[in-house]
């Protein structure tokens, strides 16, 4: 049975200083320019071959050993544009900016094992460790992979973790195929014929027929989409008017959309734009409606999910794996790069906030909230996660 690797003290103690120093200087997304220069500079160090520029802060650290097959793992180094809550020794020094998705956690375990394997190298082939700019909401791998990423890093198959706080610490989930939803924004201007609020009959009213609209839109999702297949679509902006008795000309309506395969997605973008135009042209308004397919869905394939699950359980034992995690609507970029490459995304549980320390904020340890810290008690188990997979794919 493959076990958890035996690292020492010393080392770990180096890999949550690290961790805890991204923590603290975090940056958002495509400035990742500290946090990169520290990866690259902590893979020279220990002997590791540096490529820099994809992705404009991209770092990959390449590991060889022999003429075997070759795998990349990918972490993500951007933090997000929020301020942080917490007061301890490590909370954010730059205001309006926090790692609140653990993205320095997940640095910090790819750089452990980066480490490791390039001192040990009880693998044969090649391994990418692959530091990945923007995937809050910009589409780093994408940019990446547009830039030549599986030119430089020829990967046979791509894995990727999250640490998830849905999943108690020691813990990982997985399922096959979709895990994560696309992510999709929309907006739709009503340009209708302002006027007097006393006067209606010499207006066109673009915010009943944006009411309309909005309310039409929720049966693409109850009607027209198959019961049995989940879809999200949410409105979350409205904006109209400026005074209390005006009609405005326009009115806006944004909001986004989520689903777990392009099929569903095809669907709701088709049936929202047929109800905003004919819905518009019904009260003489004129819809101007736009829809941004940002990431698609990350689906996990089935073979190398197979694979990350064995590997886990060799960690932890079968009660401590979760196979049939319940898909997520949140988006990961993570999934162009499982459009390319066959590979596998999993969640390494993060614990309900117990771990975190004195000073931390009053809101729960959630991602994206202003009170989240990662735990530094699962680097360990992730950097373990990450030595044995490449161990395993790449065995004699």
């Amino acid at each position: 049975m493959t076990q958890q690797v035996d690292f020492a003290p010393a080392f770990l103690a180096e890999i949550q200083r690290i961790r805890r120093d991204i923590h603290a200087h975090p940056e958002t997304a495509y400035e990742e320019q500290r946090t990169s220069a520290l990866v690259a500079a902590t893979l020279e160090e220990n002997g590791i071959t540096v490529i820099r520029g994809l992705g404009g802060t991209g770092i990959i650290g390449k590991i060889e050993n022999g003429a075997g097959k070759s795998i990349a793992l990918r972490a993500d180094l951007d933090a997000l544009p929020m301020q942080e809550f917490n007061s301890f020794g490590h909370a954010s020094v730059h205001t309006g900016k926090m790692h609140a998705c653990g993205h320095d956690g997940h640095t910090a375990m790819l750089l452990g094992a980066a480490i490791h394997l390039a001192k040990t190298r009880r693998f044969n082939g090649t391994v990418y460790a692959v530091f990945q700019p923007a995937e809050e909401s910009y589409g780093g791998a994408l940019r990446m992979i547009n830039e030549g990423l599986f030119d430089s890093c020829p990967a046979d198959a791509v894995f990727g973790m999250h640490n998830w706080p849905d999943y108690p610490e020691g813990t990982f989930a997985v399922c096959t195929g979709p895990m994560m939803a696309s992510s999709n924004t929309f907006s739709l201007i009503i340009r209708g014929l302002g006027g007097h609020g006393a006067q209606p009959d010499h207006t066109v009213d673009p915010i009943m027929t944006a009411v309309q609209v909005a309310q039409a839109w929720q049966t693409v999702i109850t009607r027209n989409k198959t019961p049995i297949e989940a879809a999200v679509l949410s409105i979350t902006q409205i904006h109209a008017g400026s005074a209390f008795n005006v009609v405005p000309d326009d009115a806006m309506l944004a909001g986004t959309v989520r689903t777990f395969t392009t099929e569903a997605l095809d669907l709701i973008e088709r049936r929202m734009r047929e109800i905003a135009e004919h819905t518009a042209a019904a009260f003489n308004c004129r819809a101007e409606f736009e829809f941004q397919r940002n990431y698609p869905p990350l689906a996990n394939h089935a073979a190398e999910t197979a694979l990350a699950v064995e590997v886990m359980t060799a960690l932890t034992g079968s009660e401590k794996v979760f196979t049939n995690a319940t898909p997520t609507m949140t988006a990961e970029d993570f999934a162009f790069m499982l459009e390319k490459k066959p590979g596998c995304y999993v969640f390494i549980g993060n614990g309900d906030g117990g771990h975190r320390e004195s000073g931390h904020g009053e809101g729960p340890c959630r991602l994206h909230n202003p009170s989240f810290d990662f735990n530094d008690r699962i680097l360990p188990l992730g950097m373990s996660y990450w030595v044995r997979l490449v161990e395993k794919y790449l065995c004699d």
